[in-house]
């Protein structure tokens, strides 16, 4: 039994917090959450019809550009299974008329003409069945890579306090073992719920139609098989989701372990790391065996009562034969049939458990697709051309708490062209309103303009353009230097990438490095130093040339000579453009037109760098503590 589906960690440990808890409630007060506990079940109940809803919709989605299709699958199997079931009818045919006829002397003209019938239906049979696997899988892989693009595109829409509070094991799941519960479902599952419901009907019409009484007799155990599949069902269903509760916590501390490898071995981790490791793994494989030992009691079980039946069979029906009751033929067609009618018992208890899966699978990925954005699109996009770059916080309210703002209530207007530092203690919300202007989050109340108009009002494409964010994460993605400035424009010339790296003082070390610009950074840049990550991150902020260009403690990571190096650059390439600069180290400062203090979510000073130096305030003793630090 495998469990291709994951639940969150998060809500399993829920599940298990509630239970100790409730473990050490005093008796009435268990009373009174009895009764909560009936209300919460009746909500549960109704949110289950509403995710089985979901998931039925997104089914239907995905399903309905392939309806003739499917008709035409449903046929090609009907006569698949068609095939099949006349092949022990033929063996009867060719017993009962076949035969007699040879040991009369009388010819094999009825035998061959039977032999060449069965040849028939078998090469039908297997041309039937090659047409089936080959539309299935077709249909199948389209649907499946539909539904990733659909999925890795809406998760890139999707704002960042999403993202923020949605764990990455969770969206690996969704694009991994959901994706491959789905896929197994359309490879195996309907095929497999199809042929076993039409071959039980077919068979067992059949039988009853070669022979009533032996047909009865070969019918008995059906009320025996049902109510052992019926249990299997209802064990394997907590058997399944047992065990995607558990490879979903192995998911989880893996990806958070191998994402904080740094950390991990900076502080000699591992060795914890591994012991969770260890029982959560373990607990993945309790659950997985119990599933198996479910598997090694229904899948013998079935076949010991299909053997006992055909046993019984063969005795019922050899007395009969005896008598001339029924014919060897029939007989001989009986036992045939008999393999084929328990072999789909076996295939239907299979295709709930992976219907199950699939189930959980619709559920989370319909529940993901239904998310969404916080920030979203306008319906009619104003139209900015040639953004200037005069930015204006009017009346703007934000939190990320309800009751708790950040920015409790903000104006501020930065003409075009000028360049603004920010400065304060952490927490001040100088970083919030740098997410604001990249309308990372749009403001609880009150607008942020950019050249008279809203942000909200705005489409990504063109916001993206005008306004630009680097951050102290200076995140590289796998490829080259050149692949990596030119992230900020696509239709970049080499000339132009050249120039942009030269603008801002990395082309020395760039041209540097083995292949120069053809160099592969690794995986998110760890063959550079931290110091030349950010250089390119700065080159290709600079090569997009926004009219607004924040840039969020972005020279945390450069050594004093790097850093230098850029501020020469910043001071040319700011010129022409709005700058936010958000900084600890007042070196950066020093460039910025303008500096603002904030605290707690307020501009407690506002002037040059110049002015407030001279002044006493906040700026004033940051500045003395600097040049103390220097000495």
């Amino acid at each position: 039994m495998t469990a291709p589906t994951t639940t969150a960690a998060d809500e399993a440990g829920a599940e298990e917090s509630s239970k100790d808890s409730d473990a050490s409630r005093p008796a009435e007060e268990k009373g009174w959450r009895g009764v909560a506990a009936e209300q919460q079940d009746d909500i549960s109940g109704q949110a289950s019809v509403f995710l089985r809803e979901r998931s039925r919709k997104l089914l239907g989605e995905l399903l309905r550009p392939y309806r003739k299709l499917i008709a035409i699958l449903v046929v090609v199997v009907v006569l698949e299974n068609a095939a099949r079931l006349a092949i022990p009818y033929l063996v009867k045919v060719g017993i009962d008329r076949g035969i007699p006829p040879l040991v009369d002397n009388e010819g094999a003209t009825t035998l061959i003409t039977v032999v060449a019938m069965v040849l028939v239906v078998a090469v039908g049979q297997a041309y039937f069945r090659r047409t089936f696997l080959q539309l299935s899988g077709r249909i199948g892989q389209d649907i499946l890579l539909h539904l990733r693009r659909r999925i890795f595109n809406h998760f890139q829409k999707l704002s960042l306090s999403f993202h923020e509070k949605y764990t990455s094991g969770r969206v690996i799941s969704r694009l991994t073992s959901d994706i491959d519960a789905i896929y197994e479902l359309l490879q195996s599952g309907f095929d497999g719920l199809v042929s076993a419901v039409l071959t039980l009907l077919g068979t067992a019409i059949l039988l009853l139609v070669l022979d009533v009484h032996l047909g009865l007799v070969a019918l008995i155990p059906i009320p025996i098989l049902l109510l052992f599949t019926q249990w299997f069902r209802k064990q394997s269903s907590l058997a399944y989701r047992k065990t995607r509760e558990t490879v979903a916590v192995v998911i989880v501390h893996f990806v958070e372990s191998m994402q904080g490898i740094r950390a991990v071995q900076a502080f000699r981790r591992e060795p914890r790391n591994q012991e969770i490791f260890e029982e959560v793994n373990e607990n993945y494989r309790a659950a997985n065996m119990r599933g198996m030992r479910l598997i090694a009691i229904f899948m013998p079980g079935v076949k010991a009562i299909g053997n006992l039946t055909i046993a019984v069979v063969l005795l019922y029906g050899g007395w009969l034969a005896f008598h001339d009751a029924v014919t060897v033929g029939v007989l001989a067609a009986f036992l045939l049939y008999l393999r084929q009618f328990y072999e789909p018992m076996q295939e239907i208890s299979q295709f709930y458990n992976t219907f199950q899966s699939a189930s959980a699978a619709l559920e989370k990925l319909s529940g993901v697709l239904e998310e969404q954005p916080e920030v979203s699109e306008p319906a009619k996009p104003a139209k900015l051309e040639n953004a200037r770059g005069q930015v204006h916080f009017d009346g703007v309210e934000f939190g990320y708490v309800d009751k708790r703002p950040v920015l409790p209530h903000l104006d501020l207007l930065v003409p075009a062209g000028q360049t603004v530092a920010l400065v304060g203690a952490t927490g001040a919300g100088k970083t919030t309103l740098a997410k604001l202007l990249s309308r990372f989050y749009d403001p609880t109340k009150g607008k942020v303009v950019l050249d008279g108009v809203d942000l909200r009002d705005l489409d990504e494409a063109t916001l993206r353009k005008a306004v630009v964010m680097v951050t102290q994460e200076n995140f590289l993605f796998t490829g080259t230097v050149a692949d990596n400035i030119r992230f900020g424009r696509p239709d970049a010339t080499m000339k132009e990438i050249v120039a942009a790296a030269r603008a801002i003082g990395a082309d020395e070390f760039i041209e540097a490095l083995p292949d120069a610009y053809d160099t592969q950074v690794g995986k998110r840049g760890g063959r550079l130093s931290a110091g030349q990550r950010q250089l390119i991150a700065f080159a290709r902020a600079f090569l997009a040339d926004p009219a607004v260009l924040i840039l969020d403690e972005a020279t945390s990571s450069l050594d004093v000579p790097s850093e230098r190096l850029v501020q020469r650059a910043l001071r040319t390439i700011l010129a022409d453009r709005t700058a936010l600069i958000i900084a600890h180290r007042l070196s950066t400062v020093e460039i910025a037109d303008r500096v603002l203090v904030m605290d707690q979510g307020r501009i407690v000073e506002d002037g040059s760098p110049d002015e407030l130096v001279q002044q006493t305030g906040r700026f004033a003793h940051l500045h003395q503590a600097w040049l103390e630090s220097l000495a």
